[in-house]
């Protein structure tokens, strides 16, 4: 089990109420059980428990650990689906397979304008610590489409299209900071596909089949982390 606690960094030596009830109350660990926590900055500690309560468990560190560098980053730009439920799934999913940074963008054929990232940020950290992961993405949302296009500074950059000549496997180079577009159920407008292309994005298709935004998400997610295995 991997527990959560983002201030370790800063001196922080207790879990947050969440944390603690289900360390104490539902795992039933006690004073001098060993636990492993992420900061959700790339590192695992193993602690110690020295104070077992149910709202405020404290702890000491033994250990910390930096967890292996996979040697990419992936950026999912994405616009949201009607349904929050597939939203979510989307997230969970893409958490577990390895996603850097989500970015809900709003495209001039989006199904909504607003997420609920409170939600979505515990969906997120409930998927990290599943996966036994030590990075939390970062996730924004709503930007306009053109402050995500230009705003994008990673080193290689995609916009996904059916019909595109190359597959993203083929597209992309191991070792890079990538960052994908995926569009709404409409699909992009001509005009963003070609903001887009200017502004550097790479035209690239995610298979022959037609796929929904979330399952499109998580294409890319899982074939970057498949150019880099």
């Amino acid at each position: 089990m991997l527990f959560y606690e983002p201030g370790i960094k800063e001196g922080v030596r207790h879990l947050d109420p969440d944390e603690s009830r289900h360390c104490v109350k539902v795992l039933r660990h006690k004073r001098g059980d060993t636990i492993r926590i992420t900061d959700g900055r790339g590192f695992f500690y193993d602690a110690v428990i020295t104070v077992a309560d149910t709202n405020r468990c404290a702890f000491d560190i033994n250990n910390e650990q930096p967890a292996p560098d996979p040697g990419f980053t992936t950026h999912i730009v994405i616009a949201p689906t009607k349904q929050n439920e597939r939203i979510d799934w989307f997230v969970e999913k893409a958490v577990e397979i390895g996603v850097n940074a989500i970015t809900f963008v709003e495209c001039e054929h989006s199904e909504r304008t607003v997420v609920k990232l409170d939600r979505l940020n515990r969906l997120a950290v409930s998927a990290m610590k599943q996966s036994l992961r030590a990075h939390l993405p970062t996730i924004r949302g709503m930007i306009p489409f053109s402050s995500a296009v230009h705003d994008a500074k990673d080193e290689q950059r995609f916009i996904a299209r059916a019909g595109a000549p190359q597959h993203l496997l083929q597209a992309a180079v191991p070792r890079g900071t990538y960052c994908v577009l995926i569009g709404p159920e409409g699909d992009f407008s001509i005009q963003e596909v070609r903001m887009a292309e200017t502004a550097g994005f790479m035209p690239v298709n995610l298979g022959p089949a037609r796929l929904r935004t979330e399952t499109a998400g998580l294409t890319a997610v899982h074939s970057l982390s498949l150019v880099n295995l």
